[in-house]
């Protein structure tokens, strides 16, 4: 299936976004707003979303149009991979999730890995960054997402859910349980154990 609409979206709302930002001219404003309204209608028109959701989800970026980052903990032991159960859809995934501005890649995903699992772990290598728009990732978002994946060891803690997770726990990865395809796939997982598993592989992108 193509999903070109996306890719379309996210241009127009990167262009509007960048000429709202450094256009003096009232009058270009004007325009900008206009491809941006453009942008959402071809959002709106995909999702269960009105356009107006979208130009307020838009409002709320300013500066010049970046991706967003998402960086994940890849734990593994004894060949089971540590997975928790995100509260809002009930399913799973690694643990992980947007990256904050003050803090750097591995810091994040320490403290990420921390908040919804309850481990206190170490970042030890970059296993792969990767755009979600080329990864098959569903539902498909009006922004464009790099996500970082992070081999991490575990140095103290216990398992322990957080205000994002019911659950958290080790599965075999031949048996892995229903996963948030909006966060991780299960070729993601396998594939995070391979390049732990080889270290001389380079790390993975895009």
């Amino acid at each position: 299936m193509s999903y070109r609409w996306t890719e379309w979206a996210q241009k127009l709302q990167s262009i509007a976004q960048n000429g709202l930002t450094y256009s003096q001219n009232d009058f270009d404003k004007d325009r900008y707003r206009q491809i941006q309204l453009i942008a959402a209608e071809i959002i709106a028109e995909h999702t269960n979303h009105q356009p107006e959701e979208i130009l307020d989800y838009f409002s709320r970026d300013n500066g010049y149009a970046t991706p967003k980052v998402d960086t994940r903990g890849f734990i593994i032991r004894e060949d089971k991979v540590l997975l928790v159960n995100e509260k809002i859809d009930g399913l799973w995934t690694l643990p992980g999730g947007w990256a904050d501005p003050w803090a750097t890649p591995s810091e994040n995903v320490e403290r990420e890995v921390f908040e919804e699992a309850g481990y206190m772990v170490k970042a030890k290598k970059l296993l792969a960054v990767y755009d979600r728009e080329k990864q098959g990732h569903l539902p498909k978002l009006p922004y464009r997402v790099y996500k970082m994946f992070f081999y991490c060891e575990i140095t103290g803690g216990r398992p322990t859910p957080s205000m994002e997770t019911t659950d958290v726990k080790f599965f075999p990865l031949t048996n892995l349980p229903q996963l948030s395809l909006s966060r991780v796939t299960a070729v993601q997982i396998r594939r995070m154990a391979e390049l732990v598993s080889k270290p001389e592989l380079p790390v993975d992108f895009d």
